[in-house]
């Protein structure tokens, strides 16, 4: 290695971009190229930067197995980045095994982790959590190990485990103060920040609405109350949890019936609210004792669902205390929002991957939050982007795609 790739490598590892793109700008041998798309990268320009991490690729030799690995791990990192969560993941776990072979621990860490933080930008909490469990984060460069324990951090808020997060916060601080990069000692803040900013809002008997962090949502599940999440649409009751994300309608139901606990919900307004019906007949009214009796089935361990003179009512057991868990953005799209919310340009795959729904039906709903100013678009065709403006004052933790499972 030349002593000018060797500075701009340093450069790199120090987060200084531009000190090493002065020392390789010019030339285009592969090692200068990969040192440029990750100097790229670090500034933000994600498409340039791919480019030249696969011009590099193509330019070691085949005995230079170990240098293709590490683009190959550069590359996905821009990709994450990028939001680009498409295609196997195979790529980069034939890369992490390359490394591990070669002895480059650090490395093969780095691909591991990058997989982890697909799963965890897709959603898919349980696999993220299983190959987090994996990885051993001693002796790690700083910076890395800041990263994987910003990524441990971020899953154990998502699946709210408080106590775990603000010890992975502390570690991450602690690293990226010793890499001192201001970049991700930032980012460790930010996250920090997002235990004491209003994460959802609760409504209950005698409380119009009370906003909610983090660390009070979770003393709420542990409270044995029953609640009704509108955050993740499913209810909970101490660890048992019964999801309703793909039953709206009985979901609507036990909405209703919640904002109406202690009393009781009227027909009218249940047939309004879960078949959006104005004028409801008696077809209407026998299709709502049917769905009635589903949800009284799905919640049986929980609470009972009483027929009264006017309605229904929530019965929970052990005359535990009901409570709706609103999320703390209105709207069909909060999902959405809270996913652009990151400050990344998403592509629509990249949602549409994300939140589990079809390319037409996330296109549709940008559109709709275009119209009201809530997102903005750059580029076109396939290289379209969409953004959304930091939502200041409350965390959307909640409001991410799925969550780990109840049982």
């Amino acid at each position: 290695m030349d002593s000018l790739i060797a500075a701009s490598a340093r450069a790199l590892a120090a987060g200084d971009a531009l000190g090493a793109l002065k020392r390789v700008a010019l030339r285009d041998d592969p090692p200068a190229l990969a040192l440029r798309g990750i100097a790229m990268a670090q500034l933000g320009e994600h498409p340039r930067a791919r480019e030249l991490l696969r011009r590099a690729a193509r330019g070691f030799g085949a005995h230079e197995e170990l240098a293709r690995a590490r683009c190959v791990v550069a590359e996905a990192e821009v990709a994450l980045a990028m939001r680009d969560l498409g295609g196997s993941p195979r790529a980069l776990m034939a890369a992490s095994s390359t490394l591990e072979a070669r002895a480059d621990r650090a490395n093969a860490l780095q691909a591991r982790l990058i997989a982890a933080r697909r799963l965890l930008l897709l959603g898919r909490l349980d696999e993220a959590e299983a190959a987090l469990s994996q990885l051993d984060a001693r002796g790690l460069p700083p910076l890395s190990a800041a990263i994987a324990e910003l990524t441990g951090a971020e899953l154990a808020l998502r699946s709210l485990r408080i106590d775990a997060a603000d010890a992975a916060l502390a570690r991450a601080q602690e690293a990226a103060h010793r890499s001192g990069i201001p970049a991700l000692m930032a980012e460790v803040a930010e996250a920090r920040a997002a235990l004491d900013r209003p994460a959802a809002r609760r409504r209950s008997a005698g409380i119009i609405e009370q906003a909610l962090r983090l660390g009070e949502v979770a003393a709420l599940v542990s409270a044995g109350a029953l609640v009704v999440d509108a955050c993740r649409h499913g209810i909970r009751m101490g660890d048992t949890w019964r999801p309703l994300a793909r039953r709206p309608v009985l979901f609507a139901l036990a909405q209703a019936l919640a904002e109406a606990w202690p009393g009781d919900a009227d027909r009218d307004a249940l047939i309004a609210t879960a078949f959006r019906m104005r004028q409801p007949d008696e077809t209407h009214r026998a299709r709502l004792r049917v769905e009635i009796g589903r949800l009284r089935a799905l919640v049986k361990p929980m609470a009972d669902i009483e027929a009264t003179a006017q309605g229904f009512a929530l019965k929970p057991r052990d005359l535990r205390e009901v409570v709706l868990l609103a999320p703390p953005i209105d709207g069909e799209q909060a999902s959405l929002v809270a996913l652009l919310s990151d400050g990344a340009a998403w592509s629509t795959s990249g949602l549409a991957l994300a939140l589990g729904a079809s390319q037409r039906t996330v296109q549709r709903a940008l559109v709709e939050l275009e119209a009201t100013g809530r997102v903005r678009s750059i580029g076109r065709a396939r290289a379209q982007r969409w953004l959304a403006p930091p939502l200041a004052g409350f965390t959307t933790i909640l409001l991410l795609p799925a969550s780990l499972p109840f049982e």
